[in-house]
């Protein structure tokens, strides 16, 4: 235990006291808040680290209040401030940077950090912290950079180093505490990829069942290489969107969880893999055929557009997330090389509305039993719930509607042997649909509402007879 006369503590910032990187979330914000300084990265690094961290620190503005502290080391060093022990904090970001963090916790006597034009980093903060406290001190850091910080102080407090990091340091110095690292496992990979998210994307067979051409292996197979070469692509989209929203997931009461919001997964590493997933993606649709690439491409253009500007528009986002789900659908038949029915997409986007709203209303209920008005991040307020509630089941009901116009069409009519028996199907979708919606109302939407079907119970035996019961309508001749 230590007391007053414990030497100062010195605190590190990036990967220490916070998980993240600040430089890197800055240059995210900078890309929100002024995307053409972008380009003047380049020409600020070529000026030095120093004014670059300088640059990127004047011209964004990152959002302290939500950065995924370490609760452990925040918690320690309240302890040792109501104590009487001297804290500093001693940083290579931006003054402004450190200045906020330290005005937001409260808890640092002095703050060292870089300036425009001084990087206080490795040697340079060595001779900062012992030109402010001395020789005797205790610091606080998380990398191999920290070493030489680490072999002049009295004592070190490990924060999820490495374990060839931390066998060296306690060669040298003594351990006032220790924070483990936390292991990154293919789980939290699996997290980050959303691969449940993929379920989505069987949206493409579609197409091979309304054609009723499953028994073509060739069709088979094309259509599942497809199925991965969008499911890699989305993947990246995911993890770029993420990272763009690290704001306000963190602002999300279940979305603050996730692997990047959280700090789980290093930024610069969700960045290699989306881009990794990216070129894998294309390739893979590549090897579809061209036009399929194309239609890839064109769902990779509009998932970009909805991250970065238009989710921010109310209904224009559901609107968009409802084409994104039929682009799905039409991107299959392309792979297939089969036409797709007019009356496929009428359904498609009278439905996938409908399920975007449900989703947006699951948003606003949860905000709503909260006690807060309005979405962080998206033009949406509590109130909207009584314009969304009758426009997401109109669009349920215009969507079954559409599919009985279907069944009485004079093509339908020639392709299955009973397409009576497809109004079995019709009440199935007036079952599933409310049931969505009367899940949705009690709070119990907590997942995309297509992942939700799928590990739903209820869910899956009503697609599934609704499956069972098309096939049996276009195959058999009911007496």
């Amino acid at each position: 235990m230590t007391t007053a006369s414990s030497p100062p503590l010195v605190v590190d910032l990036d990967g220490t006291l916070t998980s993240t990187d600040t430089l890197v979330e800055s240059i995210i914000q900078l890309g929100k808040q002024h995307p053409f300084d972008l380009l003047k990265l380049p020409f600020w690094l070529l000026k030095g680290r120093a004014e670059f961290k300088a640059n990127i620190a004047t011209r964004s503005t990152l959002p302290i209040t939500n950065l995924p502290y370490r609760i452990e080391l925040v918690d320690y060093l309240r302890y040792e401030k109501q104590n009487g022990r001297p804290l500093i904090l001693a940083t290579a970001a931006n003054c402004k940077i450190a200045n906020a963090v330290a005005a937001h916790l409260d808890l640092f006597d002095t703050v060292l950090a870089s300036s425009e034009r001084h990087n206080l980093k490795g040697a340079n903060k060595l001779i900062a912290i012992q030109q402010t406290v001395g020789p005797d001190f205790v610091y606080a850091g998380d990398s191999k950079a920290d070493l030489p910080i680490w072999q002049a102080a009295q004592a070190a407090i490990l924060v999820n180093v490495s374990s060839n990091v931390g066998n060296t340091v306690r060669q040298s110095t003594p351990i006032e505490l220790e924070i483990p690292a936390v292991k990154i496992d293919i789980k939290h990979w699996l997290r980050a990829m959303r691969m449940h998210q993929w379920f989505k994307n069987l949206l493409l067979f579609v197409p091979l069942l309304t054609a009723f051409s499953f028994h073509d292996i060739d069709k088979l197979v094309a259509i599942t290489v497809a199925f991965f070469a969008f499911s890699f692509t989305a993947s990246a989209t995911y993890m770029g969107n993420d990272l763009w929203d690290l704001e306000s997931d963190r602002a999300h009461p279940r979305k603050k969880y996730r692997p990047f919001a959280s700090a789980q997964i290093p930024i610069l590493n969700g960045i290699a893999l989306s881009v990794a997933l990216l070129i894998l993606g294309l390739a893979v649709a590549l090897s579809v055929s061209l036009s399929f690439f194309w239609m890839l491409f064109l769902y990779l253009v509009l998932t970009t557009t909805y991250t970065w500007v238009l989710k921010t528009y109310v209904l224009i986002d559901v609107i968009v997330l409802s084409l994104l789900y039929t682009l799905r659908i039409i991107a299959g038949s392309v792979a297939l090389d089969i036409p797709t029915s007019s009356w496929l997409l009428a359904f498609s986007v009278f439905i996938f509305f409908s399920l975007a709203l449900v989703k947006r209303c699951a948003e606003l209920l949860t905000l709503q039993q909260r006690g807060q008005e309005a979405t962080h991040g998206r033009d949406y307020r509590s109130i909207d719930l009584v314009v969304l509630w009758p426009l997401g089941v109109g669009s349920a009901l215009s969507a079954v509607v559409v599919f009985g116009l279907f069944i009485s069409a004079p093509e339908t009519q020639v392709r299955y042997a009973s397409p009576q028996g497809l109004w079995l199907v019709a009440i199935g979708l007036i079952y599933w649909l409310a049931r969505l919606w009367i899940k949705t109302a009690r709070g119990e939407m907590h997942d995309d509402p297509l992942v939700f079907a799928i590990r739903d119970f209820g869910s899956r035996i009503t697609i599934l007879a609704m499956i069972t019961t098309t096939l049996a309508a276009h195959f058999m001749t009911l007496e």
